[in-house]
């Protein structure tokens, strides 16, 4: 009789996956632009609602967002991690998303924030179980865990201030995920 074989918590990689360092590295960039474009939308929110009601919550989602970014400006070149070459989309995209959905009207914006957020909890959340399977990174999977708390805060507070209420809310909504979906997919190889 034969031994039964151990399980190991560790997913088997396929030739041609990236290795662990790899997945770090794709982590990274790919975190580092999406803070980079979440700046960038409440940016552009705020220059078309930068004297509405809802400017100061929406500033001090912004402030967290730059210290999220402050935070990968930071891990990019202290661990050799190639920044994503779409830089450039991303902060013409980000500002034209942040503007455009706050023109119109301060519950779209909402709406924006809720389904950028609503996707970044759940890719935060990816990352978090992936750094919990592999071990280690203790450091990076507590960053992650905060950030996507505030994440979270962030779509919360769309929520609260009448996101649902948006025209069109599930339409606009369903194309801010797929297109927040697109640029982790891209950011992520690019």
């Amino acid at each position: 009789m034969s031994k039964p074989k151990k399980t190991t918590k560790h997913k088997t990689r396929l030739p041609g996956d990236p290795d662990r360092d790899q997945d770090i590295a794709r982590m990274i960039r790919v975190d580092h632009a999406g803070e980079y474009g979440a700046v960038r939308i409440y940016e552009g929110q705020l220059s078309v609602l930068g004297g509405a009601a809802s400017a100061p919550v929406i500033e001090h989602m912004a402030e967290q967002e730059r210290r999220h970014l402050d935070a990968f400006n930071k891990m990019v070149p202290g661990r050799r991690v190639r920044p994503t070459a779409l830089l450039p989309l991303w902060h013409a995209a980000g500002f034209a998303l942040g503007a455009g959905t706050a023109l119109l009207g301060e519950k779209a914006a909402m709406a924006c924030t809720v389904a950028v957020e609503e996707v970044i909890d759940e890719h935060y959340a990816s990352q978090i179980a992936k750094l919990d399977a592999d071990g280690g990174e203790g450091e990076l999977r507590e960053t992650l865990e905060t950030f996507r708390r505030e994440e979270v805060e962030h779509r919360q507070t769309g929520l609260d201030h009448g996101a649902e209420e948006a025209p069109g809310y599930e339409i606009l909504t369903g194309a801010v995920k797929a297109g927040s979906r697109l640029a982790i997919w891209l950011s992520t190889r690019l």
